[in-house]
């Protein structure tokens, strides 16, 4: 397998932890969203859309980080990333969408990009609407989670699944814009427990080889 990565790519680092949830040793090259590498031809031939990750397996190319994820834990079930239960399964899900689709995409370089620049909203806007969607989504994950008996030592049990690596990579990026986290100690609980594993911290992007 070959992951094409970014080091600070949100959807990028959701993957980077199941790989190493699982085990699974890929190679990789890296595409540097900040210089606009993206945009490149070369790139747009491997990536139409101009988005990250991709995952090269043999002649199958995948795209999106959920759908990456659900391919690989198709491919390598142990461990599992959401449960075998119909129930479960959807509390994860959905707890990994509510990061994933409803404020990561919100939150991206080419949104925030556009809000600043096309929009005239300037630096302080493109602050308050990072702050604003990153609250709203935190808000509703910590009253799910600080309530529902699911929880465990992680967002689902006391196993690590596909919520757990939406939730890691967001509250990174929070905390790269100063956001106060106080308000937030379940997430920051789950957040200790997943940092502890070295899945986890191997996967941060200050780890990464193009980090910068």
């Amino acid at each position: 397998m070959h992951l094409i990565d970014f080091y600070r790519s949100s959807a990028a680092y959701r993957v980077r932890i199941v790989l190493n949830l699982k085990g699974i040793e890929v190679t990789r090259s890296f595409v540097n969203l900040t210089k606009g590498e993206q945009r490149d031809p070369a790139f747009r031939e491997l990536s139409p859309s101009g988005l990250m990750p991709v995952l090269h397996d043999g002649d199958t190319t995948l795209y999106q980080s959920l759908a990456i994820i659900d391919y690989l834990d198709a491919r390598h079930p142990e461990p599992p990333m959401v449960p075998s239960d119909a129930a479960g399964r959807a509390r994860v899900l959905g707890l990994a969408l509510a990061v994933a689709a409803d404020t990561h995409p919100l939150t991206n370089v080419r949104v925030l990009n556009f809000v600043e620049n096309e929009m005239g909203a300037g630096k302080d806007g493109r602050a308050r609407w990072i702050e604003h969607w990153c609250r709203a989504c935190f808000d509703g994950l910590e009253q799910r989670l600080s309530r529902e008996p699911e929880t465990g030592r992680f967002m689902h049990g006391d196993s690590p699944g596909i919520a757990d690596s939406c939730l890691i990579p967001q509250m990174f990026f929070a905390r790269r814009f100063d956001l106060d986290l106080s308000a937030y100690p379940t997430l920051l609980r789950i957040e200790a427990a997943c940092n502890e594993m070295k899945a986890f911290a191997d996967a941060h992007p200050s780890k990464q080889p193009d980090a910068v």
